[in-house]
């Protein structure tokens, strides 16, 4: 199994991008992982909150491949603790045969057709990050779950 993360936008500050690259880099020892980002929409001032959500919408399920299992990072999410999120990891890994895409939305969230695509959601906490912060906790989080399955010293309860 192959896990994907799906972002709206780049990530502009160089501190998060060198984040998140170590965080890829040391993901890769565990399994394979990529993180696909859509460029953002141009000419939203011009754009309502909908007609955005609508046009990074079919960005997002363009960019899905047939047999993927599509996890949205939503607020409304189930909340899970590193433990519990590295065991639902694990068992996705014995289930779902090809990719694990995660999808951080824009900045409105997602639109109709993205949450009737989604097979469940996820939150990661009940407070708001901004878009760049999330992808560096996703990204971690992942890694965590993965020193966890693998009995590492990185967590600690």
């Amino acid at each position: 199994m192959k896990i994907a993360l799906i972002v709206i936008g780049k990530t502009d500050a160089g501190y998060f991008v060198e984040a998140i690259n170590e965080y890829k880099k040391r993901l890769v020892h565990y399994l394979p992982f990529e993180m696909e980002v859509i460029p953002d929409i141009k000419n939203v001032k011009n754009l309502s909150e909908a007609q955005q959500k609508e046009k990074e919408g079919e960005l997002i399920l363009k960019s899905l491949q047939s047999g993927d299992y599509l996890v949205l990072l939503d607020e409304k999410g189930k909340d899970y603790t590193s433990m519990q999120f590295a065991t639902y990891l694990e068992k996705k890994m014995h289930t779902v045969p090809k990719r694990l895409v995660f999808v951080v939305g824009g900045p409105y969230g997602f639109s109709e057709a993205v949450y009737k695509a989604a097979s469940e959601k996820i939150s990661l906490s009940k407070m708001t990050f901004s878009h760049q912060m999330i992808r560096l906790i996703f990204v971690e989080q992942i890694y965590r779950a993965m020193t966890i399955l693998n009995n590492e010293p990185y967590h600690h309860e």
